[in-house]
């Protein structure tokens, strides 16, 4: 399908390609990835021909269909309805349409054989190419992106950035390509419109090649992995895990075999050593050392993850209740967003908010950070100290300091050592660190606004979508540093695997009501699954009757608040004891690693009772605190 061979490219003196080889094959689905900088989006360019390579060829077929969505598209403009732009991929059809609509207004006047003749093939060829449904089809795929009956008959001018991004990629579906080449197309996507994506792209008959750094996406749609590094197009038969578990075995394995030649090599050069001053074994020590000069050198494995190598500190714990939303009310002149809503986030929370855009998850965000109007209280429990991370504010950074100059000004009281440790952890490393920010991608500045916002002494963190322009490896140390965190934190993001790994507890806006489950995302998502499996599927009417129930007795209602407030209470207590479970785990792993115990028969069989006892209650006690959040979850939908 399209065969790249020995491909260079570069920019300047940086060969961002030197002679990579990968074909695509039909109905490959591959996930490119790589770090920042690494040539992925180049990549894309020199496929389509936007950009010439330096050397090597790219072949594809003549009449090869390739749709590609980029990040370019966004500045597309148009007073034409999204529907219209949707349905300007249907080229040939709609030139038929037009000569179909001309030809039926003379034959109001000429009856001639000639015009029904050509009348008759523009509708045969019309018919063959399925026009009559092309209206249809782009109503399905903008409805699967997200946009309402309304909103396909709004002009696209009407429309942020975001959204004008799911019109082009609706555009390109829609030519049905034999090849698709997407970059970053979650990237403007809220979670029901990626999930109804992937579902389109597992059945989709072409070959796929996408960028994006949403492991959950990758894993779901694509059964190929090409990374690249080093100027390399290295590729792994599988998904995104797939690719995980084999790169850390062929990594092992080039690990081993690199110590195994460096041990070699240190005892050719002890025998060159030993052998060179004499004459009798001068030619023996020269054959050695022409031996090293031949000899294939083994890398060692370069550290691609890593790690958060610092602690956030703050200097005052806060009290147990951190916000408490009262009686909350909010809407817009169109929507209404939350109605008499009440919530409290909790010292140790870690909160994913999710759902659909529009939904008010950004609007909840800014009602509890203190900077949108609305009805009702929010109270900030005793001590806490927040800090807001949003998109926006990657404008507010100083574009003519340097990165660490930009860190020192907003967290004074940390050493230059210490901010360079953090900036390291974000990917800033040696003189990275002097570069002026006005430079930087938009990734890099979204790094720093991160690391701005992970420094500053507060123990409550709001974090709106902190993965937008983010990398895989980016992602993975932001997903490290939340889970060093202490403090309490609740954050927006479309990244699923990125919530799976931070969050305790999700919420949900339903019914214009915060709504919350206690457990991780994938719980969450598993439970969602039953719970429309079990939902009754009603007629429409019946439905519309049944939207406001009557009230339930005063009496029943009482019991019922009653039970809650039990189960909530042993769910407490459970958790309570759960921590405590932990931390002997903890200090049981921290005494079987001390030498004393493990050299110690008797001390180490105690010890190791003591770490398996506990561990067994864990798994007791996780069991009952999942079952007893499935009875509070369905009490409180009763």
């Amino acid at each position: 399908m399209i065969a790249i061979n020995n491909l260079t490219f570069e920019i300047g003196a940086r060969a961002l390609y030197d002679e990579a080889n990968w074909h695509i094959k039909p109905g490959d689905k591959t996930g490119l990835i790589g770090a920042n900088g690494t040539g992925k989006t180049t990549l894309l360019k020199l496929i389509v021909g936007d950009y010439a390579p330096t050397g090597g060829t790219i072949s594809m077929a003549k009449d090869l269909k390739i749709g590609y969505l980029n990040q370019d598209l966004l500045s597309y403009q148009s007073e034409k309805s999204i529907l219209h732009v949707a349905m300007e991929a249907f080229a040939r059809q709609n030139q038929l349409h037009t000569e179909i609509e001309k030809l039926l207004k003379k034959l109001e006047t000429d009856y001639s054989d000639e015009i029904l003749h050509k009348l008759s093939d523009k509708q045969h060829e019309f018919d063959a190419l399925d026009g009559y449904n092309i209206e249809f089809k782009a109503h399905e795929i903008l409805a699967g992106l997200g946009f309402s009956e309304d909103d396909q008959k709004r002009p696209l001018s009407e429309f942020s950035g975001g959204w004008r991004m799911r019109v082009m990629l609706a555009k390109i579906l829609l030519q049905a390509p034999d090849i698709l080449l997407l970059d970053e197309p979650t990237n403007h996507l809220d979670l029901p419109s990626i999930k109804w994506l992937e579902t389109y792209l597992q059945a989709f008959d072409g070959a796929i090649v996408i960028v994006s750094h949403d492991r959950w996406f990758l894993d779901r749609v694509v059964n190929r992995i090409v990374e690249s590094r080093k100027g390399k197009l290295i590729s792994y038969a599988g998904n995104y895990s797939f690719y995980v578990e084999e790169k850390g075995m062929r990594e092992e394995i080039q690990r081993n075999e690199y110590k195994n030649q460096q041990q070699k090599i240190k005892q050719e050069e002890r025998l060159i050593e030993r052998f060179r001053a004499k004459a009798s074994k001068a030619k023996f020590a020269q054959s050695r050392i022409k031996m090293l000069e031949r000899m294939d050198r083994v890398d060692d494995v370069d550290d691609d993850n890593p790690s958060v190598n610092f602690s956030f500190k703050f200097s005052k714990q806060s009290g147990r209740h951190v916000i408490r939303l009262e009686d909350v009310s909010k809407s817009y002149p169109a929507i209404k967003i939350l109605e008499h809503a009440s919530a409290i986030i909790e010292k140790g929370d870690k909160i994913a908010l999710i759902g659909a855009n529009g939904r008010g998850k950004s609007t909840l965000l800014r009602i509890i950070a203190g900077t949108e109007q609305f009805g009702g209280e929010c109270i900030t429990g005793h001590n806490v100290t927040e800090t807001f991370f949003a998109q926006h504010q990657l404008e507010s950074l100083h574009l003519d300091n340097e990165v660490l100059q930009e860190l020192q000004s907003f967290a004074p009281k940390h050493t230059e050592t210490e901010l360079r440790s953090i900036l390291g952890s974000f990917l800033f490393t040696g003189d990275d660190v002097f570069k002026k920010i006005r430079v930087l991608s938009g990734g890099e500045k979204s790094r720093v606004a991160l690391a701005k916002a992970l420094t500053a002494d507060a123990n409550f963190l709001i974090l709106d979508e902190p993965t937008n322009h983010l990398d895989i490896q980016s992602v993975n140390i932001l997903i490290q540093a939340l889970n060093q965190f202490e403090g309490t934190f609740i954050v927006v993001s479309h990244d699923r695997y990125l919530l799976d790994n931070v969050a305790n507890k999700i919420w949900f806006i339903e019914d214009q009501k915060i709504k919350e489950y206690p457990g991780t995302y994938a719980e969450y998502e598993e439970w969602q699954a039953k719970r429309a499996v079990s939902a009754p599927k009603e007629a429409p009417a019946q439905q519309k009757k049944e939207e406001k129930p009557a009230p339930k007795p005063q009496a029943q209602h009482d019991d019922k608040s009653k039970q809650l407030k039990k189960l909530n209470l042993t769910l407490q207590q459970l958790e309570d004891k759960i921590s405590q479970l932990e931390k002997e785990i903890k200090d049981a792993e921290l005494e079987l690693s001390k030498e004393e115990i493990y050299q110690d028969q008797a001390k180490l069989k105690t010890a190791n009772e003591r770490y398996q006892k506990a561990k067994t209650e864990l798994q007791t006690s996780q069991a009952d605190w999942e079952g007893l959040a499935e009875q509070i979850m369905e009490l409180e939908g009763s």
